[in-house]
């Protein structure tokens, strides 16, 4: 385990070094990712200026809503595991696109490592401290500008827990690519798969309730991402879903082992690319 500890660390300088070579295209990256996430608070500020909240209803009645704060917050919660992602796991993407259908994957197999985590690790994303800081920036804008009767309902001791079941909302992001992306041992390529379930995560920066039961189901059990936002972030402001945390671990878990399984019988189905 220490020996993959530093061959990370040596992939990181390595990816710092190209970094300095190449500083605007560093910029431009996380540009490009700040404006994204402002288009899309903006469309969420319009929505929120036309209604007062989010409500959820059943048989015509409200039983729950979501002021704007609330759902900022939810959004902004959903960018701090996605960004922790793409910041250190984002090469898996080129599996699926390019790396399988050219051959390239058998310089993986002649190196002495594991090559799901050369693969995971060869790459360190930087443009996605741009996911980061946004995320981070709307958890502490919306907490300061929220009333006060729904700031008072926030207890943060439950930071704790909730901070500890992150790295397993990492997991499910990166299981999620890692299985999809090791379909392309067999179809060669498989990106576009990876990303029709990887947008999945986009139900999940809002309220899980609005969406009907077959959404629900499918952002929660199958392609879980509603564990990395929804659930722990509406933990925190309202200590709702306490379920949700040790689901959180235990679907990680399960993800990653089949995940790795996936993994293992796609190297095993491997053919390089012929001359």
């Amino acid at each position: 385990m220490r020996k993959y500890f530093k061959l990370h660390r040596i992939f990181i300088a390595q990816d710092l070094k190209k970094l300095m070579e190449y500083k605007v295209d560093f910029l431009m990256g996380a540009i490009g990712f700040v404006l994204v996430q402002a288009v899309k608070i903006l469309t969420l500020g319009i929505i929120f200026a036309s209604i007062p909240a989010l409500a959820y209803k059943v048989n015509g009645q409200v039983v729950d809503s979501w002021t704007f704060n609330e759902v900022l917050f939810i959004y902004g919660f959903s960018l701090i595991p996605k960004g922790i992602d793409h910041l250190l796991f984002d090469n898996l993407w080129g599996m699926g696109y390019w790396v399988v259908a050219k051959g390239d994957f058998d310089k993986y197999l002649t190196r002495p490592v594991n090559s799901w985590f050369y693969v995971l690790t060869e790459k360190f994303c930087v443009d996605a401290f741009g996911d980061l800081f946004v995320g981070i920036v709307l958890v502490v804008y919306s907490v300061l500008s929220m009333p006060a009767d729904i700031a008072a309902n926030i207890n943060w001791f439950r930071l704790i827990p909730v901070a500890f079941v992150i790295p397993f909302a990492v997991m499910i992001y990166t299981s999620v690519k890692t299985a999809t992306a090791a379909i392309s041992f067999w179809t060669k390529r498989s990106g576009h798969i990876t990303h029709m379930c990887y947008m999945t995560n986009e139900f999940a920066s809002y309220p899980a309730k609005i969406y009907n039961n077959v959404v629900k189901t499918i952002i929660t059990y199958i392609l879980p991402f509603a564990l990395t936002a929804y659930y722990p972030a509406i933990y925190l402001l309202r200590g709702e879903s306490v379920w949700s945390l040790p689901v959180t671990i235990g679907v990680s878990a399960v993800l990653f082992f089949i995940s790795q399984l996936v993994w293992k019988l796609g190297e095993k189905a491997y053919e390089s690319a012929g001359s």
